[in-house]
């Protein structure tokens, strides 16, 4: 099994080429150099492997959620790849990355979204060691969140950003909080392919991402009215 992962759904940027269970990675922070460094690291695993995209079997990318810009960023060129090569590709969420990232037994995994809300998901390790979802992912303020009355390690950024929040909704389940940790493309090559083995790969046009929000580019005006809301709340 040959597969190619990309992210660019936060400030990391990384690439990795898994090979019959052998994973490479390129990873780096750059918030705004996503568009500069993927194809070249792309272009660099593929050439320290000496392989050629079309012999690869499938394709898999962060499809969110995340920054808006870092995840048409992925789609586009993740798309254009599968295109060129006649490729399948796995979809791989942001959130189940995260949490594949430490494969605790169980994670509530947070990312900051801005305007006063979390990405939201709660993930469960499956019998086969892999990061499975449990109810939905959401996008929601933090009063909002609904969780299983059981034991987690907390990941992601809204655990930073929200933590006095976040601890006292989730009232003492949380055992340890991992804030700083990012998606690669290394957990994301793992999960593309336990889904490209389950039959998840998608046509290069149906390779979408995943906002959660529903409106995705608000106004300055209804994000201040958001803050002073929050402000005044």
């Amino acid at each position: 099994m040959k597969l190619l992962a990309l992210d660019t759904s936060t400030e990391a940027c990384s690439a990795a080429l898994f090979i019959d269970g052998e994973i490479r990675q390129r990873f780096e922070i750059t918030p705004k150099a996503h568009t500069k460094l993927l194809l070249p690291m792309i272009e660099s695993l593929l050439a320290e492997a000496e392989l050629k995209l079309s012999q690869l079997d499938a394709l898999a990318f962060g499809c969110g959620p995340g920054s808006f810009t870092g995840l048409r960023i992925a789609t586009g060129v993740v798309q254009g790849l599968a295109f060129g090569a006649d490729l399948p590709v796995v979809p791989v969420s942001t959130l189940a990355a995260l949490a594949q990232n430490r494969l605790p037994e169980r994670a509530f995994v947070a990312i900051d979204a801005r305007i006063g809300e979390i990405f939201w998901g709660v993930y469960q390790r499956n019998a086969d060691g892999f990061m499975e979802l449990v109810g939905k992912e959401a996008v929601l303020p933090v009063e909002q969140i609904e969780f299983p009355a059981q034991s987690a390690l907390g990941m992601g950024s809204g655990w930073r950003v929200y933590k006095e929040e976040l601890l006292l909704k989730t009232e003492g389940f949380v055992t340890q909080i991992e804030s700083d940790v990012l998606p690669q493309s290394s957990t994301i090559a793992e999960l593309g392919v336990y889904g490209f083995q389950r039959g998840l790969g998608v046509a290069a046009e149906f390779a979408q991402p995943v906002y959660l929000r529903d409106k995705v580019a608000q106004t300055e005006i209804e994000r201040a009215q958001i803050r002073l809301n929050r402000d005044n709340g």
